[in-house]
């Protein structure tokens, strides 16, 4: 994909879902600031099933409206925006909340390279009405802290409903949410591909019209889809943590009770290390099987750790690994048994734990092996 496959330089998207009273503004606002501008371009307003008028209106004003069916915030982006002719897409919300005469604070930095501009209303100017004290002062610094800790991305309002990218850009974020998460997912990919970005203050108006947002339900499918998206954060990182820790307290209690402080550790805290440990192997076999997965759909960007992870990793060591750990617990209670067939009935709880772990994980880890190479089967081509 090139530049001169676009006829026009800039399309403006918008979503519409029955926003009569704020989608004719918009359009005429966009279509007056092209003008303006002396850019060439169109408006396109993507009518998600209104039925207030809304896709008349929205055509009156001089926008090209396109049906989509299929219910969605995401859906409509991603209907408009496949449909857009402009090498720069603008995409803002049909309800009055965003200046489309401000377009140029996102166009010129497209102009001088940039791949992706975001919309700051912390840096701007918030009217009075236009934004809940909770969103403001708590929901939206709280979303964009925790997906800059997960990914990075240097933004500070990321859930801003104006942005502009190129078609280059929006080719390789390749973003598959159909609802608000689309918002979050063009941020979370600009950042894993590395593109070029920008943040721009801008103002933050009233909405005209009913309010569509569910501040709690919203908040939640956010952070879960941020989850979903990172699995080192979801399953990696707390699955180590918890593998580790367990193993320890194993190792520690093998060879009896240990006394920390005024406090008698025993058999029942090994038994917890143990289920604790199979636990966090688990989350991060999960981890594996997510990240192989997402690496094979194209969903993130390789790094260093799997580079080598995929170049030293293969079935055959998967199944030796699991063989080897398998044999240890296997030789312990090969002992165990020869102890209490020349000794009798000999209390070794902590030994058989042990090695019953060590089983478990060696055969998990040979199954595992034979998941991973499937699912890396594509990320190494």
């Amino acid at each position: 994909m090139n530049y001169s496959n676009f006829p026009i330089e800039v399309s403006i998207v918008m979503p519409c879902l029955n926003e009569k009273d704020g989608v004719a503004f918009c359009v005429k606002t966009a279509v007056r600031a092209l003008k303006d501008n002396n850019i060439d371009g169109e408006v396109l307003v993507v009518d998600n099933g209104s039925s207030d008028g809304s896709a008349e209106l929205a055509q009156a004003s001089g926008a090209r409206v396109i049906l989509q069916e299929l219910k969605g915030y995401g859906q409509a982006y991603k209907k408009g925006i496949s449909q857009a002719r402009g090498r720069f897409i603008l995409i803002g919300d049909a309800d009055g909340t965003y200046d489309f005469s401000d377009i140029m604070k996102f166009i010129e930095p497209l102009r001088q390279g940039y791949d992706f501009v975001n919309g700051n209303r912390m840096r701007g100017k918030i009217h009075k009405d236009a934004m809940s004290l909770l969103n403001r002062y708590f929901g939206n610094p709280f979303l964009s802290i925790l997906l800059n800790l997960f990914f990075k991305s240097g933004l500070s309002d990321v859930y801003c409903g104006m942005k502009a990218f190129t078609m280059l850009a929006y080719d390789k974020i390749k973003p598959i949410s159909t609802g608000m998460e689309f918002a979050l997912e063009l941020i979370i990919n600009a950042s894993r591909f590395r593109l070029r970005t920008k943040e721009v203050p801008i103002e933050l108006f009233p909405r005209k019209g009913k309010s569509k947002l569910r501040p709690f339900r919203d908040a939640w499918r956010s952070i879960r889809f941020m989850l979903l998206f990172s699995p080192n954060y979801l399953f990696l990182l707390p699955g180590a943590v918890m593998f580790l820790t367990g193993l320890s307290g194993m190792v520690l209690l093998t060879r009896g009770p240990v006394k920390i402080m005024s406090h008698t550790f025993d058999f029942h805290a090994m038994l917890f290390s143990s289920y604790l440990a199979l636990l966090g192997f688990q989350l991060v076999n999960l981890g594996f099987f997510a990240k192989s997965y997402s690496l094979s759909e194209g969903f993130e960007v390789k790094n260093s750790f799997f580079n080598k992870f995929y170049y030293i990793f293969n079935l055959e060591k998967g199944i030796l690994l699991g063989l080897f750990l398998m044999s240890i617990g296997l030789l312990i209670v090969f002992f165990i048994i020869k102890k209490w067939f020349f000794l009798g009935a000999v209390a070794q709880e902590r030994q058989e734990l042990f090695s019953l772990t060590l089983i478990i994980v060696g055969v998990q880890i040979i199954f595992s092996s034979f998941l991973i190479s499937l699912l890396g089967m594509k990320s190494r081509r």
